[in-house]
């Protein structure tokens, strides 16, 4: 490469010391070998360049076909979803109200139940309360007819004497149908 410099080095003298012109050597600027080049890669690039075109042409398409069959797969697995999104929720929205009525139920059920209970309860004590009043009242009866007993008996020994006593007894022999 040292070697070309001093070549290039004299050109650029030579054409600085002629002046600015036109080099109408064909063989000198090189004209016929661009020509014979551009013919050589028109003729034989047309080719390659047009079969690398349409390859590449018939590859886009081909993408293009593939991204169309799968945005349609896309659009048709987007409609199952939805569809499946939409059997879910109304799924859902059965097993809700399914709840609800259970809880409802259960709710009304377990209400029901508590009102026996309560009642039950209620009769319980109302039994317990009647078996303890006329218990504590039948205790009051015996209390008092004891203490009545002890009074009469108290009352008779004081005011009855002997002869009173045999009246009382005569008396009462004399209703029961006895004489004496």
């Amino acid at each position: 490469m040292m070697g070309m410099f001093p070549f290039f080095l004299a050109e650029a003298t030579e054409a600085v010391e002629e002046g600015f012109g036109l080099n109408f050597d064909i063989f000198d600027t090189n004209l016929i070998n661009l020509a014979i080049i551009i013919a050589i890669l028109f003729f034989f690039g047309r080719r390659f360049l047009g079969t690398k075109l349409a390859d590449r042409k018939s590859q886009i398409e081909q993408e293009i076909t593939d991204a169309e069959q799968r945005a349609q797969q896309a659009a048709a697995e987007l409609k199952q979803a939805e569809q499946k999104l939409a059997d879910a929720q109304q799924e859902i929205e059965r097993i809700r109200q399914s709840g609800r009525e259970s809880a409802q139920k259960a709710k009304d059920r377990i209400l029901e139940e508590n009102a026996k209970e309560v009642e039950r309860m209620k009769q319980a004590a109302v039994q317990d309360l009647d078996a303890e009043r006329e218990r504590a009242v039948a205790e009051i009866k015996q209390y008092i007819a004891k203490l009545a007993l002890q009074k009469v008996e108290s009352d008779l020994k004081n005011r009855l004497d002997q002869s009173a006593q045999q009246k009382l007894i005569d008396r009462s022999l004399a209703q029961l149908g006895g004489e004496r």
